[in-house]
């Protein structure tokens, strides 16, 4: 559980974190602006041009999530399987393209409610196989710097794609539509850059699973370290809960609706900024203390949340949550990879974001 320390002082400039991966990030960085273009506004969308209930979009929105973590199993157990995991990145982020268009001619809530399912689907397809191509790709000594380099491109596109939304709303007139046709040209850049920029590894044929995807033969060789990896996020997970509820918490304090989405810009912004000097210094120092440190800044962003009395204590915890985020989330996806056996990476990160997703629906209901 502990960081390559003899050989950090490589983590300490990009240039040596692997071509592939940095075209990963940017794989990340598109489809993330690509889908908060459309998240952001779907909503609205739902309810305004569609016309269904709140009630209704909250239950589309739980099933969306459930089928990409549920799928995200199966996708990692079969990349490791295959030996093949670039080829289910693809899918996963094609499907994701292909959903875009869907959302800007659907008139119906069966198109919009079909096209939501495929594109977590294709969330869920590609997760798993893309975290443990990283690791194939990623030398020890960098490894925590690649995660929370991803991470922080990833979650650049959190805060990039609403904002985008909101400029193109604004020249089009408030044309959900049309902002839905622009979210295409990004998605079909990640596909582009996911195509040309990744070379993946060859596996040798010896070294992949003999079993089928998720045997309990396999799954028992992923031994005792990973389980304390997978117990530890999954108990950050159910001592946090989902965003939406630090939007609800600045509302209930006064924060106006035009300025909601400033919640998740700020946020994400410190999860940007911290996510890649975590990921360096986990190489340097060791992960656990990283972890130690993310859950100590979780406490106290909850604490601060509960006992907020205005708008500046409230983005006070929003920006103490956008730090724990970027101390955690990349890190424990490097130490995923340090604890799993090469040949089950893929099985073994689609089962720790099974297990975390379950962690965050509870803490989330629990919250609520």
């Amino acid at each position: 559980m502990t960081g390559q320390m003899g050989d950090a002082p490589k983590s300490d400039r990009l240039s040596n974190i692997p071509r592939g991966v940095w075209a990963l990030g940017i794989v990340s960085l598109c489809m993330d602006i690509s889908s908060e273009m459309v998240h952001s506004l779907l909503p609205v969308f739902f309810v305004s041009v569609i016309g269904m209930s709140y009630t209704a979009v909250g239950m589309v929105e739980g099933a969306a999530q459930a089928i990409a973590l549920i799928t995200k199993v199966f996708s990692g157990a079969l990349s490791d399987y295959l030996g093949k995991r670039k080829i289910l990145a693809l899918a996963g982020y094609g499907l994701a393209a292909l959903t875009k268009p869907v959302f800007a001619i659907a008139s119906t809530a069966g198109w919009v409610i079909s096209a939501r399912f495929l594109d977590r689907v294709g969330k869920g397809i590609r997760g798993a196989p893309r975290d443990a191509l990283i690791a194939d790709i990623t030398p020890a000594a960098v490894r925590g710097a690649s995660y929370g380099l991803r991470q922080s491109l990833d979650s650049a596109g959190a805060f990039i794609g609403p904002l985008i939304a909101l400029l193109l709303m604004g020249m089009l007139a408030g044309d959900i539509r049309a902002v839905f046709w622009y979210a295409w040209i990004p998605a079909l850049l990640a596909v582009i850059v996911l195509w040309f920029g990744v070379q993946e590894p060859r596996m040798h044929r010896a070294s992949r699973p003999a079993k089928p995807p998720l045997h309990i033969s396999e799954i028992r060789k992923l031994g005792k370290p990973y389980w304390i990896i997978v117990m530890i996020g999954a108990v950050l997970m159910l001592a946090g809960f989902s965003e939406a509820f630090l939007v609800l918490r600045a509302q209930q304090i006064g924060l106006s609706l035009s300025f909601i989405p400033l919640v998740f810009v700020v946020m994400n912004i410190v999860y940007t900024l911290s996510a890649y000097p975590a990921g360096v210094l986990s190489d340097h120092l060791g992960r656990p203390s990283l972890i130690i440190a993310g859950f100590i800044t979780l406490i106290t962003a909850d604490m601060v949340l509960a006992l907020a009395t205005s708008l500046w204590h409230v983005m006070g915890g929003v920006v103490l949550w956008g730090l724990y985020m970027g101390l955690t989330q990349g890190i424990l996806s490097a130490q995923v990879a340090d604890t799993a056996p090469p040949e089950l990476r893929g099985t073994a990160f689609g089962v720790f974001n099974l297990v975390g997703g379950i962690a965050l629906l509870l803490a989330s209901a629990i919250a609520g």
